[in-house]
């Protein structure tokens, strides 16, 4: 099972061309299931739907509670924002949670849950997008325990593990990043524990999934790093589920333009 998560940029930039490019990333990949940030919804159209209409897969949609900060940066107050998630199975079922934040800094993230119908077990799938300020760890280890107490609800009942992706805007050694996996620190619920899919990655391979090589990043004097993660819970019967290969995608020009400021993921689940 091949797993991606992109965050898309939502509607900035040149979204008209950047979309066609994501559309190329996307059907290159030939991906089985996809984690989006930052989707755009506006005037009848939703990026997501139009991408799965495009590569022939089931959506899921999760609409941002309160966009109206979004809005402002655009000035646009008729533009929706969101996660979703693209599925070459049918979803069986789907579930939001808002993401706890201070008034100052909450701008109506989320995590979307959705469970796939793919053949021979039912996939718990998540995508996430965490708040963004670089000072805002404590925000996001709150934040990051909602989302484990949502995963360990929806996780049982099927041998394939929970597979949790998103943008998380933390680097790898951070509190927060450490306290999603619960190996390296008491886990945020008793028992859950997922792995950073990374760790099967070539460890000469370029991590970064965001980078200032990015044109759309490079103005912001931002490190390299990686903030966007595929997590995934131990491996069910016969390895299901267990990591076989990981590398990133989209990370570079497509007929001359970026997809997005970020880079995605890819990694390839077993599957029976």
């Amino acid at each position: 099972m091949r797993v991606v998560t992109w965050n898309l940029w939502w509607r900035f930039g040149p979204w008209q061309e950047r979309r066609k490019a994501i559309l190329a990333v996307l059907r290159d990949l030939e991906p089985d299931v996809v984690g989006l940030q930052e989707v755009w919804d506006a005037d009848g159209e939703n990026l997501a739907e139009w991408l799965a209409g495009e590569l022939d897969l089931h959506c899921a949609w999760g609409p941002s509670p309160a966009p109206e900060r979004w809005q402002r940066r655009i000035g646009d107050d008729t533009v929706g924002v969101g996660n979703a998630v693209l599925s070459r199975w049918p979803v069986l079922e789907q579930a939001v949670l808002r993401l706890p934040a201070p008034a100052e800094l909450d701008d109506g993230r989320l995590a979307l849950y959705a469970r796939l119908d793919a053949p021979g077990h039912r996939v718990p799938f998540f995508t996430t997008h965490l708040t963004s300020p670089s000072h805002a760890s404590a925000v996001r280890r709150e934040q990051v325990a909602a989302l484990a107490g949502f995963v360990a609800a929806r996780r049982l009942g099927t041998d394939f593990p929970a597979v949790v992706t998103g943008d998380f805007n933390a680097w790898p050694d951070s509190d927060e990043i450490r306290l999603l996996g619960g190996y390296r620190t008491a886990p945020a619920v008793p028992g859950l524990v997922l792995l950073d899919a990374w760790e099967y990655a070539d460890p000469t391979a370029p991590a970064a999934t965001w980078d200032p090589a990015n044109p759309y990043v490079a103005p912001r004097g931002d490190p390299a790093v990686r903030i966007d993660y595929i997590h995934v819970g131990p491996p069910g019967p016969a390895a299901l589920g267990s990591v076989r290969a990981v590398r990133r995608a989209g990370v570079g020009p497509v007929d001359g333009v970026w997809p997005s400021d970020h880079a995605a993921v890819v990694a390839d689940l077993a599957g029976e």
